[in-house]
């Protein structure tokens, strides 16, 4: 089958423009450049026949597919596409950039260090790729060809790792923003070839 997945990050949260942690735990709506980054998307994207739509449980993944939602394409909301948990970081004020306990886990994680989690209460990465892999049998069991799935910046990272067979300690070469796109194509064999990376053109205007 010649499927396409394309993956969105959602739009903006009063949280992301502040730097703050949000994660699995922290459930805010989208503020108005959210909204605008999802009318933008939708204008550009309206015409392509998806066949499913699928978010995470959070508002801020499912107000920003709400315009494709609205044309009656069928939607499911999956907790397995849900943000990893950040546990205790969730809901801080430090940004992640400057934050150093944020930075030595990312250190970690790139040093292969794939179970070590952000507190005892938040999730690892290998936790993360099993909900995944749960995600990708289940879509992989349907017959749609065109889906899109509006999820998360951290799963973004590791979702590219888990449909490219790429170790999870490559996970921060794949780069994401607010409302960023990437389309991957099913090869034979169940094999994914990413054919964009972090596309945002359709924020141009915004």
């Amino acid at each position: 089958m010649e499927r396409e997945i394309y993956i969105i990050r959602h739009g903006q949260t009063d949280h992301n423009a502040k730097g703050i942690v949000q994660g699995k735990g922290v459930n805010l709506s989208l503020n108005d450049r959210g909204r605008k980054q999802a009318q933008a998307f939708f204008d550009a994207y309206k015409d392509v026949p998806f066949d499913k739509l699928y978010s995470s449980s959070l508002l801020r993944a499912q107000e920003t597919i709400s315009a494709f939602r609205a044309l009656g394409i069928p939607h499911e909301s999956r907790n397995e596409l849900d943000e990893i948990s950040w546990g205790d970081l969730e809901g801080t004020t430090a940004t992640m950039e400057s934050d150093l306990v944020f930075q030595s886990l990312i250190k970690r994680w790139r040093e292969g260090d794939i179970h070590a989690k952000p507190s005892p209460t938040g999730e690892s990465p290998f936790e993360l790729q099993q909900r995944q892999k749960k995600f990708m049998e289940y879509l992989l069991s349907t017959d749609h060809k065109k889906v899109l799935i509006a999820t998360h910046g951290r799963f973004i990272r590791a979702f590219m790792c888990t449909l490219t067979g790429k170790p999870l300690s490559e996970m921060e070469t794949f780069t994401h923003s607010n409302l960023c796109l990437y389309k991957v194509k099913e090869l034979a064999g169940g094999e994914f070839e990413i054919v964009l990376h972090c596309e945002t053109e359709h924020l141009s205007a915004i």
